[in-house]
């Protein structure tokens, strides 16, 4: 079902259901239902192969930044600038461990918080959750993908898929976490873009009684857990398949994770699975 389709479907006057419990229940990004469909950002077929080409090399060294990336393609046969390249990784959101164009770029009125989770000793589930985007290619165009993890159990606790980096998306990925699992951690930890360090998605936190916690200007090994699950969901699942639409993405997407929590073994959490070592493993498999 398109996302066309799946905004036909949504009923603004239901009696009972919120437009967001509706879009939930579908599997439509609430932020979806109040902009247009397009999701390819305007932007020609030959910048979309570019990016696709930038996610990929990104993908297997992240560390890749604007220089060196306008490097790389020129070696390809690409007569690209490093000006070209640095809006492209902007727009996708692609940060490096080096200085460059991230999804991290702060507002200067926006309130910065300390990181905390370097000082805490987090040995169980919902002491500390934390949140990123990551940019996602479909064959004609790209979206963003939001997750809530657990900082302890590497639990995916939510995730939604947006056509923009908007704070309304990231807002909604927590609360239907709260939601869900009827937990709320001690902290919740963000980079420092302009998304998590808005009044609205700050103020959420608050209201929810929540510490927050911020990376480092530029530390990108400050969400460090974050990072490698993207790295995973990419090699394991997005880097194998070629999205014809939204709705084909959202459907691959709910079977990965629900084999990611409920069936990957890591190895840093003892061979356990993260639903094993969120719920236990009696209660993992009835968590789901």
């Amino acid at each position: 079902m398109s996302i066309s389709e799946k905004r036909q479907c949504i009923d603004v006057a239901h009696p009972q259901l919120s437009i967001s419990r509706q879009c939930e229940l579908i599997g439509l990004a609430r932020s979806s239902f109040y902009r247009p469909e397009p999701y390819a950002g305007g932007e020609s077929e030959e910048n979309l192969a570019l990016m696709r080409l930038i996610e990929e090399e990104y993908t297997r060294y992240p560390f890749t930044g604007v220089r060196r990336m306008t490097g790389w393609l020129r070696k390809q046969g690409h007569q690209v600038n490093s000006k070209r390249i640095h809006r492209l990784m902007r727009q996708m959101g692609l940060r490096s461990i080096l200085p460059g164009p991230n999804t991290s770029a702060p507002r200067k009125n926006h309130k910065k918080y300390p990181y905390l989770i370097n000082k805490m000793n987090i040995i169980r589930p919902n002491q500390a959750w934390a949140t990123d985007i990551t940019y996602i290619r479909l064959r004609s165009g790209f979206v963003y993908l939001t997750a809530v993890l657990d900082w302890h159990s590497r639990f995916v606790l939510s995730w939604e898929i947006s056509t923009t980096m908007e704070t309304e998306f990231c807002t909604s990925a927590v609360e239907r976490a709260i939601r869900c699992y009827g937990h709320k951690p001690e902290v919740f930890n963000t980079d420092q873009g302009s998304q998590y360090t808005s009044d609205e998605f700050t103020g959420m936190l608050t209201r929810h009684g929540i510490k927050i916690s911020m990376d480092g200007k530029g530390r990108w090994a400050d969400n460090v857990l974050v990072e490698r699950l993207w790295r995973t969901v990419k090699y394991e699942e997005i880097r194998t398949k070629e999205y014809e639409s939204v709705g084909e993405l959202i459907a691959a997407l709910r079977t990965y994770f629900d084999y990611y929590n409920f069936e990957r073994a890591h190895s840093s959490l003892g061979g356990a699975t993260p639903a094993e070592a969120h719920f236990g493993e009696s209660a993992s498999r009835k968590a789901a």
